[in-house]
């Protein structure tokens, strides 16, 4: 056996690893990102060794693909690369000719690949501190492929990038019309992949919900004491809190619904993780939620609540000045709002709402019941709509 057949077997069968480690890492991502009730894989050892943890992260595809599939396509590329010789002189498969230097191909992609890794390692270790081990093993895999590849026929990296697009332009220019084919559809289906993200449901997931996270201020805010339709079909009980970071976008998401639809009305519950007046906690995760529900209870006292609700979740009072201001700002009467927000009938309120919400077991926000149907956390807005037309939302 020459040097070349060793050395091209030797390329066989690290892509063949490879690939088994892609399709390995595609099971991962799945599971991880599907399966609601898969058991961690075998590589999540901690919170920094977690290769579910990198599966979960936006950071696992490219251009709307998962990376594992862009790991199985490349190595079943290199796997062709090693027997298009022998594929050649197959009589109907004689257009693969222009595959003139395949081991200066299977260098330069090993190098790309092995290039684009170091970047995804960067990412992996400083921005989304997660450690993927399959992930790396395919990283020294496509290095040494590079470096098999090369010393097959020593060339320079220089020389085989040269030989690789010279190569592809001839081919390009022989097969004119399938390759313009083929361009095409590769655009298209990129484009399609990045633009919807329907390969990648949890980034789509993902970018609508962080949406909502990035307004600065509710453009659907409304005023007064009413949101959505007073007879309304579908009814949306929310409990939430004015510090929960998720309630502020389930906020717009629900003011923005009343907005598409006219038979919707949402009704809402204070239900702040304070423990300054809430006594079902243990946690005080969210200090100045009681003060900022009396400040609710205050404005609607003077029938305008939900411009108060939006308000409070966008500016964060921290004292009663802060609360005082956005009152002038809504043209409330200072001394009636004062004395709203310190009064006992509101402290009554809020601890009934308290009541009920351990009653009925909550323990997360934002909770609503659509119809009593409960459903816990933000779902994304195309999600929600599907939730409200369901049990009978009708479009404006």
């Amino acid at each position: 056996m020459n040097t070349e057949k060793r050395q091209n077997i030797t390329i066989q069968i690290l892509a063949l690893i490879g690939l088994v480690l892609a399709i390995k890492l595609a099971c991962i991502y799945y599971s991880a990102n599907y399966d609601m009730y898969a058991l961690s894989s075998f590589c999540s050892i901690n919170e920094f060794i977690d290769c579910d943890g990198a599966a979960k992260s936006t950071a696992a595809q490219f251009w709307g693909i998962p990376l594992a599939y862009w790991g199985i396509f490349f190595y079943l590329i290199i796997l062709f690369l090693t027997v298009v010789d022998k594929l050649k002189r197959i009589k109907f498969l004689g257009f693969l000719e222009v595959f003139k230097n395949p081991l200066a191909y299977m260098t330069t992609l090993g190098t790309i690949a092995f290039v684009c890794s170091m970047i995804l390692a960067g990412i992996s270790l400083f921005q989304i501190h997660k450690l993927c081990i399959l992930c790396f093993i395919t990283y020294f895999i496509d290095l040494i492929i590079a470096l098999t590849a090369s010393a097959c026929k020593p060339k320079t990296f220089f020389v085989s990038f040269k030989d690789t697009i010279i190569d592809f332009i001839d081919g390009a220019k022989k097969y004119t019309k399938t390759f313009i084919v083929l361009l095409i559809l590769t655009v298209s289906f990129l484009t399609y992949s990045a633009v919807t993200d329907n390969f990648v449901p949890h980034v789509k997931r993902h970018k609508s919900i962080m949406k909502y996270r990035e307004m600065t201020y509710n453009p659907y805010r409304v005023k007064g004491n009413l949101l959505g339709a007073e007879k309304a079909d579908v009814v949306i009980e929310l409990y939430s809190d004015f510090v929960c970071p998720l309630c502020y976008i389930q906020n717009i998401m629900l003011h923005q619904a009343v907005k598409e639809f006219s038979n919707v009305k949402v009704v809402h519950h204070n239900f702040p993780f304070d423990k300054e007046c809430n006594p079902y906690i243990t946690v005080n995760m969210h200090p100045n939620a009681c003060f900022m529900s009396r400040g609710a209870i205050a404005a609607r006292n003077q029938g305008n609540y939900w411009e108060m609700s939006s308000l409070l979740y966008e500016k964060q009072p921290q004292k009663m000045d802060d609360l005082l201001k956005l009152a002038e700002e809504l043209n409330l009467n200072k001394d009636q709002f004062i004395k709203d927000c310190n009064s006992q009938a509101t402290e009554r309120e809020i601890e009934s709402e308290l009541k009920q919400a351990n009653d009925l077991g909550l323990d997360a926000t934002p909770t609503m019941f659509v119809n009593g149907d409960k459903i816990v956390g933000v779902k994304p807005y195309y999600e929600l709509k599907e939730i409200l037309i369901k049990h009978g939302a009708k479009r404006k």
